[in-house]
């Protein structure tokens, strides 16, 4: 079970999903004028029906929810026309993205709203399917045999739900020995290799391009916060705040070094290079910084409210300037965290707020990751996304899309009826 909402301080708390079965008076009846708004997505009726069908699917109580049973349970459904539907039918996913974008700003857009980008693991048989490797599965916490796929979230005082998706696709997927399984699984002609955060910046460029879901904040792990490119992209968006975790082993300075130019002379051409003016102020560590901090400096505070009572860490923060190729980069906030066991674990931060930020914002942006790890419990334990048995690329890509859609209709439902219950939901019940 996933700890409560933690996000009971600054700026604003998310809601939790408190939506009942017994509040819904005709569940098909609201599903078919949601899936009106995606008619033109189409080109005949046979896939609108299947469409349909599917999300019925989704959100009825067949306990395995792939294709089959699915097609199996649903009326006038059949399961070589929904396979055929989900894996060949050629979907506008662009279109759909797009109203589906103009929907969540509708019901949760915020100007305070964040963006979260986390990855996800889905453990596979075989080999055959697009994108499938041994490598490391968060899920599980281990490498097994898996899919893995990289998401963009959004949360607001509102509500909380996916913004899209790319799967990772290894680089060894791409090298000649593969070649009949790309054709199998039907990847698109133009797919290259990216790296998952380039993937996130993707999404991140396609959301501000679609320039519908308003926000302030980005939120990703280290995975993302670690690379330049990802840095790179959302330091250069006006007005955005990001925090991101960092390695411990990241290397700053909690004064800027001078530097100076020095010129050299390589093949009888003129040329320089910076330099530290003082070479023996080396860069630290984040974690010699944590470790070599008084208690005075650190501050106990609650994150979330867990089934054993509160759950609690102390912070500190810091500005420092972090290191690049050896040389001063971009000053930032670090922002360090540790638990209160008497050998404590540390996590580490970085954030370009403003400098009157006060540690109250960097402790709210520390849990936010909790709105993208429901969407990701709500969608696996009740919406069959993880129980999908599709081989090819545009497959995965449709049962993401319909998992989604399926999660953000029940959101419309809740905040249409204006739910406030703070009593446990279970879409299933």
């Amino acid at each position: 079970m996933l700890p409560e909402c933690r996000c009971e301080t600054d700026p604003y708390p998310i809601p939790k999903f408190d939506l009942d079965r017994k509040d819904i008076k005709d569940l098909i009846e609201e599903l078919k004028g949601f899936h009106e708004q995606f008619r033109d997505c189409f080109s005949r009726q046979e896939p609108r029906d299947n469409f349909f069908q599917y999300m019925v699917g989704q959100l009825s109580q067949v306990e395995r929810k792939s294709i089959e049973p699915i097609a199996l349970s649903v009326k006038d459904a059949k399961v070589r026309a929904m396979q055929f539907f989900v894996s060949d039918v050629a979907w506008n996913d662009e279109e759909v993205m797009s109203i589906y974008r103009s929907m969540i700003s509708e019901d949760m857009g915020d100007p305070d709203g964040a963006l979260i980008f986390d990855e996800s693991g889905f453990v596979k048989k075989g080999n055959d399917s697009a994108g499938v490797a041994r490598q490391y599965c968060g899920n599980i916490g281990k490498v097994e045999n898996c899919q893995v796929g990289v998401f963009a979230a959004y949360a607001s005082r509102h509500g909380y739900g996916f913004l899209g998706n790319r799967l990772f696709v290894p680089e060894k997927w791409f090298t000649d020995a593969y070649a009949e399984r790309r054709k199998k699984c039907r990847f698109p002609k133009d797919l290259e290799f990216k790296t998952k955060p380039e993937l996130a910046v993707e999404l991140l460029k396609e959301v501000v391009k679609d320039g519908k879901v308003p926000f302030r904040f980005i939120v990703a792990d280290s995975v993302y916060g670690n690379s330049p490119d990802f840095i790179d992209a959302v330091d250069g968006l006006p007005g955005a705040t990001y925090f991101v975790a960092m390695p411990d082993d990241t290397l700053c300075w909690l004064r800027r070094p001078l530097v100076v130019k020095k010129e050299y002379h390589f093949k009888g051409e003129i040329r320089s290079k910076l330099l530290l003016k003082e070479p023996e102020k080396d860069p630290v560590s984040f974690e010699t910084i944590a470790k070599n901090l008084n208690s005075f400096f650190w501050y106990r505070r609650k994150v979330s409210e867990g089934t054993k009572g509160p759950i609690e860490y102390e912070f500190t923060k810091r500005r420092v300037v972090l290191s690049r190729g050896g040389l001063p980069g971009r000053e930032v906030w670090l922002i360090m965290r540790r638990t209160l066991d008497e050998s404590p674990t540390y996590s580490y931060f970085i954030s370009n707020a403003g400098l009157s930020a006060r540690l109250k914002l960097f402790v709210w942006l520390s849990g936010i990751r909790w709105a993208i790890e429901q969407c990701f419990e709500e969608t696996k334990t009740e919406l069959g996304m993880d129980h999908y048995e599709v081989r090819k690329f545009p497959g995965w890509i449709h049962i993401m899309i319909t998992c989604m859609l399926a999660h953000f209709f029940l959101w419309h439902i809740k905040l249409r009826l204006g739910k406030k219950s703070a009593s446990h939901y279970s879409i299933a019940a």
